[in-house]
């Protein structure tokens, strides 16, 4: 047999090289080495150069994916629908016009990221339900709005509040960046219904029924003590009726199945889960399953993907995170009844452990979530709910300084424009304008 000739071995190689630069390429490298009998001095010397050729051109073809991200982030309108930066900003001195080195959002690093709209969330941890805890938290929620209204307002000249779809896209054509408000757990309510006029007069355009615990609404997904309601309670189908002629969005984040297919089939507009995921992929309470997702979109509501770690992909056993975290609370006892100063104390702490511990989900698994939601039912009803500063965060995405990351991988798995156009905020803003078009107060 005539020996082989080596050449043959490189140039299919070089072929490979330009048809295809991905992980199948080791594979081809084997399988053509193998065909032409190369001996393992040869093998090393074409694989080094297989490596001289590979490294420029994934170098440039990452350039070219952040070249074309920083491109559509110029002309689209980005939307985060959940963050709980206030909890940092009520009775401090923090200022989201400057770029801070602790925490997720603030307008530098939004600017810098190419986030061009935040809902900022009015947080309230459920505590107990009667007359005089109903009257200190909404007094504190009310402080919480002040104090989003007076942080824009400081920084006016690069920022303004936003209540309606146009004001979004006004600011981005200024060159502003877009505030809107959401209220994170319908605690503040209370059972005085008249609050939540107050909320949305105050500039707030959702309110997430529950949060972690039941509440006078509905039943959370989450209480350890079970449900309450079976659902909505009666007060809480109220509350779905007022919020629909006010045209205030329903956010279906954290409540219950039950509370949730309630609330779809009372709503006379379409709602949102501002910050949650697909419990297809990961199993949790706090995400949507496949017929729940149908339900919205027959509703024709939104999920907007939440970038929280463990409500993305099911968490390793992980000992020592769970026994700092046990340290944490044994230190400081119950969230909810510290005092504000302990409060961010704790929650310094707690970023301290999660970075130095979590085993974190990665960019990749966010957009596994987003391209189950749209195998499942189309590309109209996803977007993305960091709930940044709330645990948000994944490798490759920890801050609003690093959004462009998703879009790179949308753009890596073949996403045109106009579909990223819909996920970063063409699909939330619809949801807006159309439960604005459905309220029955005068404008």
């Amino acid at each position: 047999m005539a020996a082989p000739d080596s050449s043959s071995g490189a140039f299919a190689l070089l072929n490979c090289v330009k048809c295809r630069l991905s992980g199948d390429l080791i594979t081809q490298f084997n399988y053509i080495a193998a065909q032409n009998n190369l001996n393992s001095g040869m093998k090393n010397l074409l694989y080094c150069s297989l490596l001289i050729l590979i490294l420029p051109a994934c170098n440039n073809s990452e350039k070219q994916l952040l070249k074309r991200a920083e491109i559509i982030h110029e002309k689209v309108l980005t939307v985060d629908t959940h963050c709980d930066t206030p909890m940092d900003m009520v009775r401090s001195d923090f200022d989201l016009g400057q770029h801070h080195s602790e925490g997720c959002v603030d307008f530098p690093r939004m600017a810098e990221g190419g986030l061009d709209a935040e809902f900022f969330a009015v947080f309230t941890s459920q505590g107990p339900r009667n007359d005089s805890a109903y009257k200190e938290v909404y007094s504190y929620a009310l402080e919480v709005l002040e104090t989003i209204h007076s942080n824009v307002e400081k920084n006016s000249d690069v920022a303004g509040i936003a209540i309606t779809s146009d004001d979004a896209y006004k600011l981005k054509k200024a060159g502003r960046i877009a505030a809107f408000i959401g209220i994170e757990n319908g605690y503040p309510v209370g059972k005085d219904i008249s609050g939540i006029r107050e909320f949305y007069d105050r500039g707030a355009r959702y309110i997430t029924l529950s949060h972690t615990r039941n509440n006078d609404i509905c039943d959370s997904s989450t209480d350890p003590k079970g449900t309450e309601h079976n659902g909505l309670s009666s007060f809480g189908r109220e509350v779905v009726k007022e919020m629909n002629r006010l045209g205030m969005m329903i956010d279906v984040s954290h409540i219950s199945d039950k509370a949730f297919y309630d609330v779809i089939q009372l709503s006379s507009a379409p709602v949102i889960a501002s910050h949650s995921s697909c419990r297809a992929l990961c199993e949790s309470p706090r995400n949507l399953n496949d017929d729940m997702l149908l339900a919205l979109k027959e509703n024709g509501g939104v999920i907007q993907i939440c970038i929280l770690s463990e409500y993305i992909k099911t968490p390793d056993p992980n000992p020592e995170l769970d026994a700092k975290l046990r340290e944490l609370r044994g230190k400081y006892g119950d969230y909810a009844n510290l005092p504000d100063d302990k409060k961010k104390e704790m929650r310094s702490e707690y970023r301290v452990i999660q970075d130095k511990y979590e085993k974190l989900a990665t960019v990749k698994d966010v957009v596994d979530h987003i391209d189950h939601v749209i195998q499942v039912i189309g590309v109209d009803y996803v977007g993305i709910g960091t709930d940044f500063d709330g645990g948000g965060g994944v490798e490759g995405c920890k801050t609003v300084a690093d959004m462009k990351n998703i879009t790179i991988e949308l753009l890596r798995r073949g996403y045109k424009k106009a579909d990223i156009a819909k996920i970063w905020g063409g699909n939330i803003m619809r949801v807006l304008n159309e439960v604005e078009q459905k309220k029955e107060i005068p404008a």
